[in-house]
């Protein structure tokens, strides 16, 4: 790896769940996939800017009663970027539907955290996999509307373009301040090593480039429009407290899809997952329970 990837050697020297790590080519990439425990197959994907890291505590316990793969995507953490492709949607989705297809991977429960959530709904809709059901942790489901949507693409497509952008960004994150500042404006509040996790992917410009890159070729109307046909139900984490997702996005998204599951959590941020790993935990293992998997994985 260049000195612009985050490298195995020295950003993963202690990387949580290392032990669990592993990496696949699959999609004409190499793949950092973490695997752990036994029993029904339940397949995590981060949101844009994360890894594997964003589960390391969830990921152990829910090893306890399940077989856990959690990769990173493509472009992030130790995962490579797709060579000359946009990081759109589609390409994420049938990039990771390989992934699992050369682990041999059926997955009875597709968990994902915000742009992961919706990367899992899309694999779905297009049979690449057939979960008993889709959780979305504070899921990016819903387009930008209004102003937002017509300025927001465009300049993330502008800042993408420009090579020296992510340099800028992952010098700026050299001070610890400026990543304890983008993280407390999710709404969520880690602990100094969730800080220092984020901290050192970001001074790696490859991996805020490939972030970038998912926000500059990012569109949900498709998504939006196929939803309806999603066959599995729909259960929606919200965390009350998020920044990053408007918990409002869940009522309209409700109002649009009136078999949605809605879970409130009315003090977490975007982040609910790494502020409170066992109470997602227990939420997880209950809505198993309730799809009759977590009684196959009783020891």
């Amino acid at each position: 790896m260049t000195a612009n990837r985050p490298d195995w050697a020295t950003d993963g020297r202690d990387w949580p769940n290392r032990a669990a790590s592993r990496f696949v080519k699959a999609a004409g990439l190499r793949w950092h996939v973490q695997m752990a425990g036994e029993g029904p197959v339940l397949l995590l994907a981060h949101g844009t800017g994360a890894a594997t890291h964003s589960w390391r505590g969830l990921l152990p316990l829910l090893a306890r009663r399940f077989t856990v793969v959690a990769p990173d995507l493509p472009g992030h953490g130790f995962t490579d970027t797709p060579a000359g492709a946009r990081l759109s949607l589609p390409l994420m989705a049938r990039a990771l539907t390989e992934l699992t297809r050369t682990l041999g991977l059926s997955p009875g429960l597709a968990i994902g955290h915000s742009a992961g959530a919706a990367i899992l709904a899309r694999m779905t809709l297009d049979a690449g996999i057939a979960p008993r059901a889709v959780i979305g942790l504070n899921a990016a489901l819903l387009p930008f509307e209004g102003f937002a949507g017509q300025v927001f693409s465009p300049i993330a497509r502008l800042l993408a373009g420009v090579p020296a952008v992510p340099w800028f960004f992952a010098r700026r994150a050299a001070e610890r301040s400026v990543v304890e500042r983008l993280l407390r404006d999710t709404g969520s509040t880690l602990d100094a090593r969730g800080v220092e996790l984020y901290a050192r992917l970001v001074r790696r410009p490859a991996h805020v480039a490939a972030a970038l890159g998912m926000m500059a070729n990012w569109d949900l109307h498709p998504l939006l429009r196929d939803l309806r046909r999603l066959k599995p139900p729909l259960v929606l984490l919200v965390g009350g407290a998020d920044r990053t997702i408007p918990p409002a996005d869940a009522r309209r998204l409700k109002a649009m899809l009136p078999g949605l599951r809605v879970i409130p959590l009315p003090t977490l941020g975007h982040l609910a997952h790494e502020e409170q790993p066992e109470r997602i935990a227990a939420l997880i293992t209950s809505l198993a329970e309730e799809l009759g998997l977590a009684s196959l994985a009783e020891a």
